[in-house]
This record gives structure tokens, C-alpha cells and sequence, in this order.
């Protein structure tokens, strides 16, 4: 076994990856305050081909260059919008046909695992703020609250990370 170099791993091109059919998956970033969590996830929705971010709040948007470090071009390939209000962007992609899914702890949320997407259907998660997590009114809007099962002492995961273990999971479970 060897070490792939940059250049021997086969990618597409970012005006290839815009043609390319996308997941479809939107992921909402809810205030999300720290630049480096913002590029992450713009690397993961490239990686699993979402079809686009919607940053609300207070989260930055590009060009910039805290987010490319960690995007390291994602930013040029995901599409984006901005929102200044996450309630708006939720009931937007309500009238355009996502099922919305609050990724939080909560009452009668459903475990990952167990979360199986419907044939046809189009999902948009909400990754929450670092510190409060995903504010309740939109909570209130999702049609429904996903957790992730923790066997810790800590009761969170980072939202880069987070957001990671979910957008593989759905798109796994989307594209068999």
C-alpha cells in the first residue's frame, strides 16, 4: 500500500462539480460564529456533493479568507446563500418541498441510526450556533429533530464534526 500523492487522486473540476447531479441535501448553518466551522463545512458539502449552504445569521460568508483556510476552495464549488434570518431560509425551503430536520438534542428527537430518508425526498438540516445549539423557533419549524448517539461524558460534538457525521450518513443512506 502507498500514499496516494495530490496529483495521482482523480478529482473534478470545480466548473465540472456545478454541472454534476447533487445530493439533495441542503445544509443550514444557524448563527454559526467560528470561521474555521463555516469552511469545514463547506469541505464536507463538496465532498458529498450537497446542494448548497444556506449561512443565516450572524455566520460569515465568503469570499474570506479565515473560511478558505479550512474550505481550501469548497467555497468556489458549494453553492451558497445568505440569510439574515434562519426563519425565513426554513420557511423558504419549506415552500420549495425540503423536509426540514433540526439537527439537536431534544424531546422526542429521532436517533440518527435510526432516521431512514424517504425515496425522492429532499432534506435541508439546521447545524446550530456552538454555544446554543439550534434556536428553538426553528426547532419549532423542523419537521423533525435528529440526534446523534453520544456515549460520553460530554453531551456535544463540534459542529464541523457533527455536521460531517451527518451529511455522510443521509448521503449514504440517499444514494443506495
Amino acid at each position: 500500500m502507498k500514499k496516494l500523492e495530490t496529483e495521482e487522486i482523480i478529482r473534478i473540476s470545480t466548473e465540472e462539480f456545478k454541472r454534476a447531479s447533487k445530493t439533495p441535501l441542503v445544509v443550514v448553518l444557524d448563527h454559526i460564529r467560528s470561521l474555521n466551522n463555516v469552511g469545514s463545512i463547506f469541505r464536507t458539502c463538496d465532498a458529498y456533493r450537497a446542494e448548497r449552504m444556506v449561512l443565516c445569521g450572524i455566520t460569515a460568508t465568503p469570499p474570506n479568507a479565515e473560511i478558505h483556510k479550512s474550505a481550501l476552495g469548497a467555497e468556489f464549488s458549494v453553492d451558497w446563500v445568505h440569510y439574515d434570518d434562519t426563519l425565513e431560509a426554513i420557511s423558504d425551503l419549506k415552500r420549495d418541498g425540503y423536509t426540514i430536520l433540526a439537527i439537536e438534542q431534544a424531546t422526542d428527537s429521532t436517533m440518527l441510526d435510526d432516521f431512514t430518508p424517504e425515496n425522492g425526498a429532499k432534506y435541508a438540516i439546521i447545524m446550530g450556533n456552538e454555544v446554543n445549539g439550534v434556536q428553538q423557533e426553528a426547532i419549532d419549524m423542523a419537521d423533525r429533530c435528529i440526534e446523534l448517539p453520544q456515549y460520553g461524558t460530554k453531551h456535544s460534538l463540534n459542529v464541523a464534526v457533527t455536521a460531517g457525521i451527518v451529511i455522510y450518513n443521509l448521503t449514504m443512506k440517499m444514494i443506495q
